[in-house]
């Protein structure tokens, strides 16, 4: 259950995100009737496999479970095949990748599958490259193990679809106790999670998230970590494939674009919080970057 929601959330969240529906998402069963989890809540479908159309879905995932049965379906397994043929992405959650395997799709692939699995799989299926990371992208085969790793599937899965940025911004609210570090000050942070990082340009990264209402300059940032600011940028070009002064923008722009959505805070109050000096300039770099005003982003946060 929390492998499949996982699974979903990621895709609702992106589209609540980007506030239009950059995914839709379908879910089936075996009899088109309601399937009961493992932890016996019903989850509706909307048809039986046999209605699943393979030319028209661009991912297709098996999602299984600790008590699945991992006899494939003829009809899915038929429908597999057809997906494979039409270029769509497969994926396998939990147990989900010893199907797609049973449906000879995932030969000379790699993939990845929850542990009770993992030896059963290896036997069965030798030209299927079986490892023990938590999730797996190969090419168009995507697999995961278990519930954490099936979220962190889906939103590689997202930044490969859409983009890096939504692909973070959907982490900062549904993996945030893998992303929140602490700053010097004790007060949470959310930082990448790139464990290369150096030292140096994680603390910049804490003090850019707590001086989002008083942004310090570049020069400032560099001299908190003893750094000239020329190696401050080479940090930020090689690590995060920014400029510190378009990622601090960029970090702001997120802010600002959560209270947009989650307060009633005015559009000056906002702009203001998050290191404007006016609503207009606010108002010019938050179209620039997400592609609709202020105003608009408020109005639409409760059409999805």
């Amino acid at each position: 259950m929390m492998a499949f929601t996982g699974a979903v959330d990621s895709l609702v969240t992106a589209n609540l995100l980007s506030q239009s529906q950059l995914f839709k998402f379908t879910s089936y069963g075996y009899r088109g009737e309601a399937v009961q989890s493992d932890l016996n809540i019903d989850i509706s479908v909307s048809g039986k496999f046999s209605t699943i159309s393979p030319e028209n879905v661009d991912v297709l995932i098996v999602c299984g479970g600790l008590r699945s049965d991992l006899e494939i379906d003829k009809t899915l397994q038929s429908i597999i095949q057809k997906a494979s043929r039409s270029n769509c992405i497969l994926g396998g959650i939990w147990n989900g990748s010893y199907i797609l395997a049973q449906a000879g799709v995932m030969n000379d692939y790699q993939c990845t599958i929850h542990p009770e699995n993992h030896a059963l799989m290896t036997e069965v299926f030798p030209k299927v490259e079986v490892n023990k990371r938590p999730y797996v992208i190969d090419r168009d085969r995507i697999s995961s193990a278990g519930a954490t790793s099936t979220l962190s599937m889906m939103l590689s899965l997202i930044g490969q679809l859409e983009s890096e940025d939504l692909m973070h911004r959907v982490e900062g609210i549904l993996n945030v106790d893998s992303v929140l570090g602490e700053a010097a000050d004790g007060s949470l942070t959310m930082l990448p999670s790139d464990p290369t990082m150096p030292d140096e340009l994680r603390e910049v990264l804490q003090l850019m998230e707590t001086h989002i209402d008083d942004p310090l300059t570049t020069m400032q940032l560099a001299d908190s970590v003893e750094i000239s600011r020329r190696q401050l940028e080479r940090l930020f070009l090689r690590y995060l494939d920014s400029s510190p002064a378009k990622y601090y923008l960029g970090l702001r722009l997120g802010r600002a674009h959560q209270l947009l959505r989650q307060s009633n805070a005015s559009i000056f109050n906002i702009a203001i919080a998050c290191g404007f000096t006016s609503s207009t300039h606010f108002s010019h770099s938050f179209k620039d970057h997400y592609g609709t005003s202020p105003s608009a982003t408020r109005s639409q946060r409760h059409n999805f």
